[in-house]
């Protein structure tokens, strides 16, 4: 088959689908994107460059969609250009979130388009307002509407889409999960798998050193924000490490921001929180990473004691994923995301968000009672290996590329996450 892909950095939510129809062979795949690195054999890379932002005297929202439409004409030109070489795909897929896909359907008004719905807005009862330390401006509903107007433009189209989770898909109005197919995403369990041995062996990370049977509890985040409930953890550390004399910390994520605004006083979410903790840190027990590679990434997950997983009302991390699959025994927020993937006392142990005292006491627990904790493990592994499988993953993914190139109507649900 003949598969056309897109999203602005590449792979995207995609590398595992390219990397099995790459193994499958057969298939010839391009994939128009605007930036990423990685490099996946036997996929062609067509890439496209942004003009300089159309100048829009207008709200934020406004100009994010003249941005949107930007990039929706730069793919555009790009496909028609594909089309002009000979190439028509047999499915496209990509994401919607950046407005890319707007204009696929004038170029090959005749193939089949799957597109991946990842959230759509709400003024309240999600993310926006969660969390009272921030509330939100006045007059920002409006604004949070008016972002998802790539998501109404998308659902006006003549595509179908999937989601990851429950919870995603459900952010959406009822009328459009009617197109909307739940596909739970999948991990290489043999990759992120238990090392029951790995907390016997001294453990390396850059200059971070931990020696054989020192505790570790560790938090993982793509950049150290609120979203991710950085700040309640740093607050809950105090807690631990006066409980524990015998524990590192190690973070690991960037200084950027993926989600949300940046600290008020203009630092660093991380270099905020210090300088909130002050002498209250033990700072020569907790160990900041930065952003790692994925062994590096696999090896803490298993060297784990208590991992610790937060977030808000909104797309939760591959990283849980990963840590239910490597095995860890995990404090997680009880938010919704959190837990349509951890039951508290079965699988995890699920601690109010913004509790940053009960955080510690959840993580405190785990280090103290060993069998609770190997418990915990042994189930969320065995959570992983019922739901989270690669291959079950990738199954599901081709049925449903199959339903639409030969035009059925596909089946909402395919699995359960």
């Amino acid at each position: 088959m003949k598969y056309l892909f897109v999203h602005q950095n590449f792979p995207g939510q995609f590398v595992h689908l390219l990397r099995d129809l790459q193994a499958r062979g057969g298939n010839e795949i391009v994939f128009i994107s605007e930036t990423g690195r990685m490099q996946i054999p036997g996929v062609r890379r067509v890439s496209y460059r942004l003009p300089p932002p159309a100048r829009v005297d207008a709200s934020a929202p406004v100009a994010e969609l003249a941005r949107a439409m930007q990039r929706a004409a730069e793919v555009a030109r790009a496909a028609r250009t594909l089309r002009g070489l000979g190439y028509v795909p047999d499915i496209i897929i990509g994401h919607h979130g950046w407005g890319e896909m707007l204009e696929l359907a004038d170029v090959y008004p005749d193939v089949p388009m799957l597109g991946y719905y990842e959230f759509f807005y709400h003024p309240t009862g999600l993310d926006v307002g969660f969390d009272p330390e921030f509330a939100p401006a006045s007059g920002v509903a409006p604004l949070v509407r008016a972002r998802n107007t790539l998501n109404l433009l998308a659902l006006a189209g003549s595509g179908w889409g999937h989601s990851p989770t429950r919870f995603q898909r459900d952010t959406y109005p009822d009328w459009a999960r009617t197109r909307i197919t739940l596909l739970p995403e999948g991990v290489d369990l043999d990759r992120c798998a238990p090392d029951p041995q790995a907390g016997m062996r001294p453990f390396v990370l850059g200059d971070i050193h931990v020696a054989a049977g020192e505790k570790l509890v560790t938090y993982i985040a793509r950049d150290l924000e609120p979203y991710r409930g950085f700040h309640v953890f740093m607050r809950a550390l105090p807690h631990i490490l006066r409980a524990r004399g015998d524990v590192r910390v190690i973070v690991v994520g960037g200084d950027g921001v993926s989600y949300g605004g940046r600290a008020p006083d203009g630092r660093t979410w991380r270099q905020h929180m210090l300088a909130e903790l002050g002498g209250t840190l033990d700072t020569e027990r907790v160990h900041f990473a930065g952003r790692v590679g994925y062994g590096d990434f696999c090896r803490l997950l298993q060297r784990s004691d208590v991992h610790v997983y937060l977030t808000y009302p909104f797309v939760v991390s591959w990283s849980l994923r990963e840590a239910m699959a490597s095995g860890c025994a995990i404090v997680g927020s009880r938010t919704p995301p959190v837990a349509e993937f951890l039951h508290d006392g079965r699988t995890a142990r699920l601690v109010p968000f913004l509790d940053p005292r009960r955080i510690a006491d959840g993580v405190v627990e785990l280090l103290e009672d060993g069998r609770l904790a190997r418990r915990l493990r042994a189930s969320v592994r065995a959570q992983a290996e019922r739901t989270l499988d690669m291959h079950a993953y990738m199954a599901r993914y081709h049925r449903l590329i199959g339903q639409l190139v030969a035009g059925a109507c596909p089946d909402r649900l395919t699995g359960a996450a």
